[in-house]
Parts: structure tokens; sequence; C-alpha cells
């Protein structure tokens, strides 16, 4: 079983690595694929370029087995559709290997509104990682998807390649990638909210104004 894990990762910090290893570690996955997109229909584009994003998600899982960068959406021009994505592992593992999207609540609630969005849990189990204080909706077409597909077993997901909801806790770290870019810009250091591979690049190569002497 297999969690896919998107997004800007501008930078990746250790807020995502540790909700990677906690949910991989908690669901009995056999790897997550940290999975930089390149266009995002959803938020702004990133500030460091792609090469720079795919070279600080390779820092922070190298002696990870079980975080693996998975760079198909790079190489893609168009908008990083989670559906193309799920489309494009399915024509390369097939129907039955179970799959696992990996998303925040904040996503989760606003599902409606990505594209073919209704197609998702046809390709893949969904994992809403909930933190404390956040509730997923109860009214709408999202609570509906809950109401028909969720799921409290986690086993529930070894059975069947795709089709399930399921909502999990993770651990609590007041980290950000907007927090770390601001603190960067104003000449602070972001060590110890990255790991230190991705705290080495984004100094020796300037990402967010950074100077190699912080």
């Amino acid at each position: 079983m297999i969690g896919i894990f998107g997004g800007t990762f501008d930078p990746v910090h250790i807020g995502h690595v540790r909700t990677a290893l906690d949910i991989r570690e908690d669901l009995a996955l056999d790897e997550v694929r940290l999975m930089p997109c390149n266009i995002s229909p959803h938020r702004s584009a990133p500030l460091a370029n792609g090469a720079q994003r795919l070279a600080m998600l390779q820092a922070a899982s190298q002696g990870e087995p079980g975080l693996r960068v998975d760079d198909r959406e790079l190489h893609r021009a168009a908008p990083s559709y989670t559906v193309d994505t799920l489309l494009s592992l399915r024509a390369e593992l097939g129907s039955d290997k179970p799959l696992c999207l990996m998303m925040g609540m904040d996503s989760f609630q606003a599902l409606h509104t990505w594209h073919r969005w209704r197609d998702i849990i046809t390709l893949a189990h969904i994992i809403v990682m909930a933190r404390p204080g956040w509730l997923p909706p109860t009214q709408g077409e999202v609570a509906d998807l809950v109401s028909q597909h969720g799921v409290y077993d986690p086993a529930r997901l070894h059975d069947a390649s795709a089709g399930c909801v399921l909502l999990r806790p993770v651990s609590q770290l007041d980290i950000s990638a907007s927090r770390i870019r601001s603190a960067v810009q104003a000449g602070r250091s972001a060590r110890y909210w990255v790991p230190d591979g991705v705290w080495e690049i984004i100094q020796q190569q300037g990402i967010y104004g950074a100077s190699r002497h912080l």
C-alpha cells in the first residue's frame, strides 16, 4: 500500500517529514511518495523552482527507506491535477495496488473545488490528516463523501485498492513553509525547522534570499 503526499514543499520542513512517517507507520504503508507539484491549481507559484524543491525533498528523505520522492508532476507542463497524477500511477502500478492520497483537513474541506474531484475516490483511498481543532465538514458534497465512504478501521484500506475515506490524527507541529520563508527573508535561521540537508541547500543556493552565514 502506497501513500501519496503532494504539495508545493516550498520548502519541505520537519512537519511534512514527521507527518509522512506518522502515517506510514500508523497505517503500515509500504512507502510514502513525496510528490512536489509543478503548477498548483490551488496556490500561488512557489518561490523555489522545481529543481530546488526536488533537491530539498531528496535531502529531507535521504536515509529514510519509507519515504520516496516522485517527481512526475514536475515533468508536466499542465496544472498538477491530482486526478491526472493518480491516473498516471494506476497506469504504472495497475488497478489492484492500494493507493492512499494524503491531505490535510483544510484541503479536504475544499475537495469539491478540485478538478474531477469525484473521480479521486475511484482511484485511491483518501487519508485526511487531522490536527487538533480541525473537524470534518458536516454538510455539503464533501460531507456526503465522508458519509458514503468513511471508515474507522485502517485495515479496510488494505482490503481494496480505492474507495475509503479515513480521518487520522497526526502530530501537531507549529511549523509552516510560509513562516520559514518569511524568517529566511528577514535574515533569520531556519535550522531545526527543516532537516539539516535542506537548510544546507537553502543557504548554498540562496533560496528565499538566504545568506551563507546564517
